[in-house]
């Protein structure tokens, strides 16, 4: 029996826990990537409940991920002279482990390297399906045939545009902006955040790799930018000029931005698609269902999805049509709580008003002596914790 062969495009979270999966269960993997190399930086990501954990043990990649976690501790928002004035829970941002986007992709490329083809600095230009199969026609490659496509490829997702039209269908700007760079410790740090909120603006650091570096965090309220994604030297402008003067270490963290080798700048936004799937193509992770950064949910959904979708095509013994139709039965209740849980984020996040702003630090600092004080870390727990995974097992005959 021939054996199938799936390209995969994109090559930073989702893409390569599929790769994982997929070689698991007989299939020939090609993971597409259009940056040269991996991906760095980013900020932290977080995995917790049962169904994160239980997906880690399985891969077998937990213990790696412990091995580099943040272990973050509090993180305090701080009026403009610095002063510590609200505490917020540990596990409202940390989970259970906490690790650097680039470390966690680091660790799952480290797991499929061996076993899966990866072509960097390329990406699909477009493709055209067949009853066979699909012809992918490269930036730089030459065409190649495969039996399935996925998109992993995040937002602004390469293989949707191809195969399910233009991008303003599915993305839906929640009104904010927002932007992570690499930055030096200079405020001492360890193991803690500090977050300084003004209105329609947040700025937050947070210390990273043994407090030998921090994260700095930008979000703001605005209507969609005009700007081209890949204008880094706009993007930061933009951010320049957002932020100039606005109080506490503002100033300082944006003249270390300019010389910063990760900066990264978006809009914070959700996609929504009525299907994931199309033919022989289908969407993972960020490209089918992003629920925004500010769900907290984004990465250990993908890689939940990703589980899903190797077991489903695995039991279906290699028939596509039947395995994304029960990958989208499996996953759609799920996929929208964790939607839901980053709608209406954006008005607490970044409130506008400064009365709205008052009112919500005199909340947090009531925080403490509240019986509700873990209500919020309690509330994304048991979002991440609403589904049960399946046990998939490798079936007899492999596709």
């Amino acid at each position: 029996m021939t054996q199938t062969k799936i390209l995969i495009s994109g090559a930073s979270v989702a893409g390569p826990a599929l790769a994982y999966w997929l070689h698991r269960y007989g299939y020939r993997v090609t993971v597409v990537e259009k940056a040269p190399d991996l991906r760095g930086g980013g900020y932290a990501v977080d995995f917790r409940g049962d169904v994160h954990m239980t997906m880690l043990r399985r891969m077998g990649v937990l213990a790696d991920i412990e091995r580099l976690r943040t272990r973050m501790g509090a993180t305090w928002y701080v009026n403009s002279a610095g002063k510590r004035l609200v505490k917020m829970p540990d596990d409202l941002f940390a989970g259970d482990v906490e690790i650097l986007r680039g470390d966690l992709a680091q660790v799952l490329y480290q797991a499929t390297r061996d076993d899966t083809e990866y072509i960097f600095g390329d990406s699909i230009s477009s493709a055209e399906e067949d009853a066979d199969g699909v012809t992918v026609h490269f930036e730089r490659g030459d065409p190649r045939r495969f039996d399935l496509v996925i998109g992993a490829d995040g937002v602004h997702s390469k293989v949707r545009s191809v195969a399910f039209g233009p991008e303003d269908r599915y993305v839906k700007h929640l009104g904010l902006h927002c932007a992570i760079f690499t930055a030096p410790n200079h405020l001492g740090l360890s193991y803690s955040g500090l977050a300084y909120s003004t209105p329609g603006k947040v700025v937050s650091v947070y210390s990273a790799r043994d407090n030998t570096e921090t994260k700095a965090l930008f979000y703001f309220a605005s209507p969609a930018a005009d700007y081209h994604r890949h204008d880094v030297a706009r993007q930061k402008k933009i951010l320049a000029e957002t932020f100039r003067g606005n109080g506490w270490e503002t100033d300082p963290l944006l003249v270390t931005m300019w010389d910063s080798p990760d900066f990264y700048f978006d809009s914070v936004s959700q996609v929504h698609m009525d299907t994931w799937t199309r033919g022989r193509f289908a969407l993972l992770g960020d490209a089918a269902w992003c629920p925004s950064s500010l769900s907290g949910m984004g990465t250990g959904l993908a890689m939940v999805g990703a589980y899903v979708l190797a077991g489903e095509l695995a039991t279906a013994e290699g028939d596509h049509r039947t395995a994304f139709a029960a990958y989208e039965r499996e996953l759609r209740a799920y996929v929208r709580g964790c939607q839901k849980q980053g709608e209406g984020v954006s008005r607490l996040m970044v409130p506008e008003s400064p009365v709205l702003a008052w009112f919500l630090r005199l909340n947090f600092k009531l925080i403490p002596y509240l019986p509700w004080k873990g209500l919020m870390a309690k509330s994304v727990r048991k979002t991440a914790s609403a589904y049960t995974l399946k046990p998939y097992t490798t079936p007899t005959r492999r596709p």
